[in-house]
């Protein structure tokens, strides 16, 4: 089995839980997904990273690991997805078509918020996650935890602009696989 020389460079990203994308402005990680793309590269390396307990995952536009886990990393990971449900609600009350490709600026949301009673109280249900007070610092905040885990990347660091990667289809699509049954819906409370 020969993995490509880059594999300590993918091992590196993907173990911080982070994303690479198709789609990122960065070069360098537009080349380490068309490495991983090779049918052959991903095969050798789904093999190496398997013997080290990561699983090599494919998702659409984007790579990422993931791993067996613990009960205690499964409430972690609810706690997490709690989180991540919370964003992305707010991000599709800022915009409805809020995905892959889509380019904004914190300064678009601040604006909106303005005339959006709905958005408003969205970030400040936000505020848990980001340990902040002004409306600025939150959306700040926010952006900051979706960059680390690369959802977002910065596209223009003097207008702010911000670029929205592939991998934010992983929140998306993890969003859409849950499924309360019809019998248990009026036992949630709301």
């Amino acid at each position: 089995m020969e993995v490509p020389i880059q594999t300590a460079e993918i091992f590196k990203i993907l173990s911080k839980g982070q994303f690479i994308n198709s789609n990122s402005s960065d070069k360098k990680m537009a080349d380490l997904y068309r490495t991983i793309e090779d049918e052959q590269n991903f095969e050798n390396l789904y093999d190496f990273f398997i013997n080290i307990n990561f699983v090599l995952e494919k998702g659409n536009e984007y790579f990422y690991f993931s791993r067996p886990e613990t009960k205690a990393d499964l409430e972690k990971k609810i706690e997490t997805a709690f989180k991540w449900i919370d964003v992305v609600d707010f991000l599709k009350t800022f915009r409805n078509d809020f995905g892959s490709g889509v380019r904004f600026s914190p300064s678009d949301i601040l604006v909106q918020i303005k005339t959006d009673a709905d958005l408003e109280a969205k970030l400040e249900g936000l505020k848990k996650y980001a340990d902040k007070a002004t409306q600025r610092e939150i959306i700040e905040r926010i952006l900051k935890i979706l960059a680390d885990d690369s959802f977002i990347e910065m596209e223009n660091s003097i207008t702010q602009q911000y670029k929205v990667l592939a991998s934010f289809n992983y929140l998306e699509q993890l969003i859409l696989t849950i499924n309360i049954p019809e019998e248990v819906k009026n036992e949630i409370p709301e």
